[in-house]
């Protein structure tokens, strides 16, 4: 019997053959931690007695969601990550001199190998998956338990298998993509399931496309989501290489087999999809922007970044739209990019020049405006299109606040009309 490729990388990590719903104990390649979670793991990590990590070059800390602080209490947060860091001069600690939002810095530095097993105290750890690795959320005692031990314990999931045909059109992304599948399935419709990602539209998928499907799948339940490795992995794998004098580890390349057992096959024809908006306060509640203009919806705040869709990738597209316009006069726009690199990448293209020129506000990489935290929180009843990941009440501010989910160019063309509308037109 075959197997998928989730079931190859835990066979590989295990030293046996295994299948869906076996319990394995397997060595984690990458750990990660930030800001908020990490200090729970460090805590736990000490009580234990525990003296040296297990693994210390495969755990890192990024500090990225109240980054720099934004009172005493986070302050005082991050100075436990820190210290921890210092003490046990760690190797990949990312703090404000090289900081970024960890689900886009970690693959920049090419520390996301294919073949990886990898866990993290932040549930959108499945992003790494566009790598064809393993890679999902757990929670801040797991994480110290992989400190401690260099491994975990894990139920491999059974594989549903996602079809894409066809050629995105104009302003089509892998945004648009996963909220459609989002919609089909519900927000428990993969629970503890891995998405295999499939079928020819991949060849038109970039690597930002795909990370931000990967990204999202946990908005339906699934444990993780994978891609397997082509050459665009593979080019995107040999940049990361030149720019940081090598990747951490020699990937582990895995495909599924021709016979390998799936739970679920969920077809979409991408060539005839139109942008997707989740409504409020569901990422599975997307309507067709065509459904969506009707509503006439006036906006207050456009928000382009977090780790699902701040990329230069989305920069590019918001750029092109807005150059030689404005944003709204009853509108603010907020432009994240998800690390610094992406920031001066954005800077030597005229990028930023073009967006601020527009009205928008550009912050440091960071997850604060994504979850509420700061760098743009929102009033009561005021709306907001943003790239990001989630939209559940009071996700970035007001409970009565709503947020609607959209790609970077919906969001962008939003901005300028001050209203909620298409791109295309």
């Amino acid at each position: 019997m075959g197997q998928t490729i989730t079931e190859k990388i835990f066979s590989q990590h295990a030293g046996r053959e295994v299948k869906s719903g076996e319990i394995v104990r397997v060595d984690i390649d990458m750990i990660i931690g930030n800001d908020i979670t990490t200090p729970i793991s460090i805590r736990a990590f000490e009580e234990s007695g525990q003296e040296k990590m297990a693994r210390p070059d495969n755990f890192c800390i990024v500090m990225d969601h109240y980054i720099p602080a934004k009172d005493i209490a986070s302050a005082n947060q991050a100075k436990i990550s820190r210290e921890f860091a210092y003490k046990h001069d760690m190797k990949h600690f990312f703090d404000e001199k090289d900081m970024g939002i960890e689900h886009a810095l970690l693959p920049e530095k090419g520390l996301v190998i294919p073949g990886d097993v990898i866990i993290g105290a932040d549930s959108h750890t499945c992003t790494h998956g566009a790598l064809g690795v393993f890679s999902t959320g757990m929670g801040s005692t797991d994480i110290s338990f992989g400190m401690i031990t260099g491994g975990n314990w894990f139920k491999v999931p059974e594989t549903i298998k996602v079809e894409l045909s066809g050629k995105p059109a104009d302003h089509i992304y892998g945004k648009d993509i996963i909220l459609e599948l989002i919609r089909l399935i519900g927000v428990d419709g993969a629970l503890y399931k891995a998405i295999e990602f499939t079928g020819d539209t991949i060849l038109h998928l970039g690597m930002a496309d795909r990370f931000s499907i990967a990204n999202m799948v946990i908005e339906a339940g699934a444990k993780n989501g994978i891609f397997a490795v082509d050459a665009v992995t593979e080019t995107y794998l040999a940049e990361r290489a030149e720019a940081n004098g090598g990747l951490r580890d020699k990937p582990k390349i895995h495909y599924s087999d021709k016979d390998a057992t799936y739970c679920q096959v969920i077809k979409i024809d991408v060539a005839n999809l139109s942008p997707v908006i989740a409504y409020p306060f569901l990422p599975s509640n997307g309507k067709t922007m065509e459904q969506a203009v009707e509503d006439d919806l006036k906006i207050d705040q456009v928000m382009i970044g977090s780790c699902t869709n701040g990329r230069i990738e989305d920069l590019r597209i918001a750029a092109k739209i807005m150059e030689g316009k404005r944003v709204a006069r009853h509108t603010r726009m907020i432009v994240t990019p998800a690390t610094q690199k992406i920031f001066l990448q954005a800077q030597k293209e005229g990028l930023m020049e073009i967006l601020i020129n527009a009205g928008a506000v550009v912050s440091n990489p960071t997850c604060g405006a994504c979850l509420g935290g700061y760098m743009g929180i929102l009033g009561d009843a005021e709306r907001c299109v943003a790239t990001t990941n989630r939209n559940f009440v009071g996700r970035m501010g007001a409970r009565t606040s709503e947020i609607y989910l959209a790609n970077s160019a919906v969001a962008a063309a939003s901005a300028i009309a001050g209203r909620l509308v298409d791109p295309r037109n």
